[in-house]
């Protein structure tokens, strides 16, 4: 007999108190939630090369900040750790609450996939979708695997493919300009 989607547990933000601090990052989305261990050390260089990316070209704007793994609550049913976020300085400042959180959608989101069938599913489908929901202009999926960045961008109401770049590319961005960086900085 199978679980009805209203059967099944619906895990909010006060749940996360409850759960044990070891190691393990805890996601709620559409109330559901996602448990992934602590990220490599390459996924975390890659993150850590983008985010220092972004903000080399946001100390010469003035125009924004860009931080690695934020704690984002859209809601209650809704809260996630992306890899990185980069957010304009106006829309910073409206969307922090006091214990430092995100309560809305950066500008920019950039995720690097773990390996794994599920937590690809995740960034590839649950989160475009949660993303795209929540108002987020512009998202990046980093494969260290295959050294791509596809780059997802808002038309409409929804995300949307808008490239495919590969380490001899160079990435810039509507949200961002002037920004413009070699992904191979991103992967070394």
């Amino acid at each position: 007999m199978s679980q009805s989607a209203t059967d099944r547990v619906r895990w909010t933000s006060a749940d996360l108190d409850l759960l044990p601090d070891n190691g393990t990052r805890y996601e709620i989305i559409d109330g559901e939630l996602f448990m992934t261990r602590a990220p490599r050390w390459s996924h975390q260089k890659i993150a850590d090369n983008i985010c220092a990316e972004l903000n080399r070209w946001s100390d010469e704007t003035g125009l924004g900040e860009a931080t690695t793994t934020p704690g984002i609550i859209f809601s209650d049913a809704d809260n996630v750790i992306p890899d990185v976020v980069w957010v304009s300085k106006e829309r910073l400042a409206m969307l922090l609450d006091e214990a430092e959180h995100l309560t809305g959608a950066p500008e920019l989101i950039v995720e690097v996939l773990s390996p794994g069938e599920e937590n690809e599913r995740r960034d590839r489908e649950v989160k475009l979708k949660l993303y795209a929901t929540q108002g987020v202009r512009e998202y990046w999926i980093v494969d260290r695997q295959l050294q791509q960045v596809q780059v997802y961008r808002r038309q409409q109401a929804t995300l949307q493919l808008a490239a495919t770049l590969f380490a001899s590319d160079e990435i810039s961005s509507p949200l961002l300009p002037g920004f413009g960086c070699p992904l191979d900085r991103f992967f070394r």
